[in-house]
Order: C-alpha cells, then sequence, then structure tokens
C-alpha cells in the first residue's frame, strides 16, 4: 500500500504553550517514524531545541521586516513567504498548521501560491475561544476553518464550540493531545525531592502561562487553605501576566515563605516526577496538556469544571473536579487526596494508567497520520 506523505512542514508557535509542546511533539515523532518534517517559525520551538540533526527535523526562520508604512508586523504574510519557499524548494506535500491564526491562514496562502502542499489545521483552543472569537479575527478564522482541507481539534468540546461559535457545519476530527510516558515518569529519588520540600511536606505544582483565563491566583487561594491544614509547599512554574498578582497574593496570605516561582522552568517533567498534587483552576481549558503530564507521573488533579478538562480527568479517579472559582471546593478535594494515602495512591496509579492508555502516543500519533493519508488522497496505512 502507498505510505502516507513523506514531506510535511509544521506551523507552530514556538514558546512553551500547549500548541507548541503538542505540535513539536507530534513533529518529532512523525520524524522518528522515517518522514521528513519542516518546522517553520519565528523562533526555534521550545522544545525542538537538541533533536535536530543531519537528518532532520529541520527548522526553517520566518523573516521579519520593518517598514516605515506599515503600522505593525504581518506574520502571516511573512510565514506564508517562508512556508511558500519551503514548500518548492524541498517539495512538501502537507502542511499542517498548529493554530488557525496566523498559521493556518498563511498554510492557506501558501498552497494558493504555490498550487501545492495541502493543508492540515489543528485547533487548540484559544485559537477559537479567545482569537477568533474577537470580531477583528472573526471572519478570518472561518476562513482558515473552512478553507483548510481537514481540521482536527484536541477535544470533543473545542469541536463543538468550533461549530457554535462560527456556524461552520464540516467535518471536525477530535484526535486528544498525547503525552510522551517515557520522559513523564514518577521520579524516586529523594535528593531530588529535597531540592524543593522536606519530607513531611506535601508538594503541590501549577504549570502555565499565567494568563487571565488560567486563574492563578485560584491556585495561591486553594493552595493557602492546604497550607494552614498541613506541612505544604507550591511550585508555580511558568509565566505571564498574572504572575505578580498571583506573588503578591502569596505575600498577602503569608505563603510567601512556602511558595516558589520558577518561571519558565525548562525540566517540568521532573518537577511533576517529585509532586504529590496538580492545580488546574482554569476557566477554561480546551485540553488541560500539563495535567496530563501529571498525571503520566502519577500525580494526581484537582482542576476547575470547565471546557475539555473532564475529558483528561475524570471524577474520583484520576482526580477531582469543581466549579470554575469555587476555591473551597478544590481545597477540601486537595486535602482529601493528600490526607488519604490510599486514596492519593490509587488515584496516581489510575493517572499513569490513563497516560498509557487512552493518552499514549502509540494511540494518538497514528491517527495523525491517518488524516495525513486521507488529506493527501493516499490509503491508510
Amino acid at each position: 500500500m502507498r505510505q502516507a506523505p513523506e514531506k510535511i512542514a509544521v506551523l507552530c508557535h514556538s514558546g512553551a504553550g500547549g500548541s507548541g509542546v503538542v505540535a513539536t511533539e507530534l513533529g518529532l515523532m512523525v520524524a522518528r517514524a522515517g518522514h521528513e518534517v519542516h518546522f517553520v517559525g519565528s523562533a526555534v520551538p521550545f522544545r525542538l531545541a537538541g533533536h535536530q540533526g543531519f537528518q532532520g527535523p529541520y527548522y526553517h526562520q520566518v523573516s521579519s521586516f520593518a517598514y516605515a508604512l506599515f503600522e505593525q508586523p504581518y506574520p502571516e504574510l511573512a510565514a506564508a513567504n517562508t512556508l511558500t519557499e519551503v514548500i518548492l524548494e524541498h517539495g512538501v506535500t502537507l502542511s499542517h498548521a498548529h493554530y488557525a491564526i496566523p498559521h493556518a491562514t498563511a498554510a492557506i496562502h501558501a498552497k494558493s501560491i504555490t498550487g501545492r502542499s495541502r493543508v492540515v489545521t489543528t485547533l487548540h483552543g484559544t485559537d477559537v475561544t479567545l482569537v477568533g472569537a474577537e470580531p477583528a479575527f472573526r471572519h478570518t478564522t472561518r476562513h482558515a476553518i473552512e478553507r483548510s482541507d481537514h481540521v482536527t481539534a484536541v477535544s470533543h468540546f473545542l469541536a463543538e464550540q468550533t461549530r457554535e461559535v462560527f456556524g461552520v457545519d464540516r467535518e471536525i476530527e477530535v484526535i486528544h493531545n498525547f503525552v510522551d510516558a517515557e520522559r513523564f515518569v514518577r521520579v524516586t529519588d529523594p535528593r531530588v525531592r529535597a531540592r524543593f520540600a522536606h519530607p513531611d511536606e506535601a508538594l503541590l505544582v501549577h504549570v502555565s502561562n499565567f494568563r487571565p483565563v488560567k486563574r492563578v491566583e485560584d491556585v495561591v487561594q486553594v493552595f493557602a487553605r492546604v497550607a494552614s491544614e498541613m506541612p505544604a509547599r507550591l511550585l508555580m512554574i511558568g509565566d505571564g501576566p498574572e504572575r505578580p498578582r498571583a506573588f503578591e497574593l502569596a505575600g498577602q496570605l503569608g505563603v510567601i515563605g512556602r511558595t516558589q516561582f520558577l518561571g519558565s522552568f525548562p525540566d517540568v517533567q521532573t518537577v511533576l516526577g517529585i509532586s504529590d498534587l496538580f492545580l488546574l483552576p482554569s476557566s477554561n481549558e480546551s485540553f488541560g496538556l500539563a495535567a496530563l503530564e501529571a498525571m503520566s507521573c502519577e500525580v494526581p488533579v484537582v482542576a476547575a469544571r470547565a471546557g475539555g478538562i473532564p475529558e483528561v480527568v475524570e471524577e474520583g479517579v484520576t482526580g477531582f473536579l469543581a466549579p470554575v472559582g469555587d476555591v473551597d471546593a478544590m481545597a477540601d478535594a486537595a486535602l482529601r487526596v493528600l490526607r488519604d494515602r490510599d486514596l492519593y495512591l490509587g488515584m496516581g496509579r489510575a493517572a499513569r494508567q490513563a497516560a498509557l492508555t487512552r493518552f499514549h502516543p502509540d494511540r494518538i500519533v497514528p491517527k495523525y497520520l491517518a488524516s495525513y493519508a486521507r488529506t493527501v488522497g493516499e490509503a491508510v496505512y
């Protein structure tokens, strides 16, 4: 049978956010499967560093251009131009755009210029709920969704919301995110954990981009309630506009001495691997990749019942869910897990099992390869 396309361009954000992480991890696995992968972006993707070699994957930087007549940069046009060059020079037959604007629109533009390279667009969340819902981008986002050759979404919630927000009735294939269960594992070396907490302290963790939707002040409030009942420490990983408010609140609540703000900490898997509980009180999450990475490390999750989180965290099995903003309910749930050793261990095992079965790359990546094959008209192998 004919094989899936061998030359694939990947457009994604370069930062540590979920869409860029998923795009990079997927591209790396597609490359390991023997395909030629070309990343196109303004900077080397966060998790691509150290993985490039003579045989790829390859990275092509989007050029920038400053001109007095232009009041703002045009990332879509610059990305489309670079992608066009990659398509023509390397014979790329499929472009996988992670995020509707500017990546899907750039890929569609490059396809129009070259007459080549079909477009698969993966919707990750805020490209629909935040950027796409903004009136200034509503029509262009809808156009990107409608003109892509194939569209996927990372959760059933996001697929349904896309249909509602933009009134599109096209097929949107749901392919959940995955986690590298070989890298995100429990860390049992007590010396590693001792860097952040004493043996008798519970270690809670939060990972995000510290944007308003993440409700990082709720994280601090939940932790303050937990810390008033038992010895505990909190690790805050990431950075963003809400970080100063969270830091200030930790001081006001008297837990700043037990809270560490680690910034964009590169070794996330090690920190998750030594943690006892993951907090995710977001008001909206299309999926909740950081929660899944914690689950792979046998860490139970306490989260808000919002967006696609219930598709990842199974209530009462791998964690607990509470209404958005209900910090008391989240604190009660956290204390329940941390005080009951059997419950904690059982949830940790169930969380790891979910990562190994429902969200393992061996289950998810073939779905993307099959979608690639269908999109270019080849037989699925």
